[in-house]
């Protein structure tokens, strides 16, 4: 390194001296000889820039960067893209176990995502929803995230207790309106005979419309009815321990 550093700078000076004209050969040389040696003496006594083991780091938007590493967005971190998730499609109900025997514990709105702590087979998701653990049918549900870590769970046990009494229509229990074209009112008044009821389902031709709360008698709609067509309701009664369904009403558009 010394030996490298000597012959560069006496190169160098022997260059620029031979520039100049001499006034005297004998004082010129002995000048050049002299401010050669100056030269290296500087350069042997001066210390040295030497590269440390340091390392650089670079910033840029949204994530830093050691010289040699790839860059990790500030955003990437292991806890996010690990917790396992779940969104659903419509507003749906999660309840307090894995089938509609159970109350309804909250609705859980589109969009929103909610944690999964556990897993029931064959289809449904234990989560964490804002006002306490809740089931979740995986027909309705968008799951994300890494699901190693997700326990299997078992349901809770059903509530020991009675199946709820049967609402049943009074006489007039149903009054419709069918006017044209092809369009009905159709209200539903039944009496609410339970005192354990979770809650009433409205069925019209056999499929779900509306899940309504605990005492509810009543259910209006407005719904495509041809004159000659005619349609169905029932209304169902449940709990924790099982459902009852009141007689059908039937309606046909005159």
């Amino acid at each position: 390194m010394r030996k490298s550093i000597f012959g560069y700078l006496l190169a160098a000076g022997l260059i620029l001296t031979s520039c100049n004209l001499p006034e005297d050969k004998a004082t010129s040389q002995e000048g050049i000889m002299t401010a050669a040696a100056m030269t290296v003496q500087s350069a042997l006594t001066t210390p040295q820039a030497i590269p440390t083991s340091s390392t650089a780091i670079i910033i840029v938007e949204g994530a830093t960067q050691a010289l040699g590493t790839p860059i990790v967005p500030a955003s990437a971190t292991p806890s996010s893209l690990s917790t396992p998730m779940v969104s659903v499609g419509d507003v749906i109900n999660c309840r307090s176990g894995p089938n509609k025997s159970y109350k309804v514990v909250t609705q859980l709105i589109p969009g929103t995502q909610t944690q999964i702590i556990g897993f029931l087979p064959p289809n449904y998701w234990l989560i964490n929803s804002q006002l306490g653990e809740c089931w979740l049918s995986g027909e309705f549900a968008t799951p994300s995230g890494n699901f190693a870590a997700i326990p299997t769970v078992t349901a809770p046990p059903t509530p020991e207790g009675n199946k709820p009494e049967a609402p049943s229509f009074p006489k007039n229990g149903w009054t419709f309106y069918c006017y044209g074209p092809g369009s009905a009112d159709i209200t539903l008044t039944w009496n609410d005979k339970a005192n354990n009821e979770s809650g009433y389902r409205v069925f019209r031709n056999s499929e779900l419309v509306i899940e309504m709360p605990a005492n509810s008698t009543n259910f209006s709609e407005t719904i495509a009815l041809n004159t000659g067509q005619t349609v169905a309701y029932q209304i169902q009664a449940y709990n924790q321990i099982g459902e009852t369904m009141s007689s059908v009403a039937s309606i046909t558009c005159p």
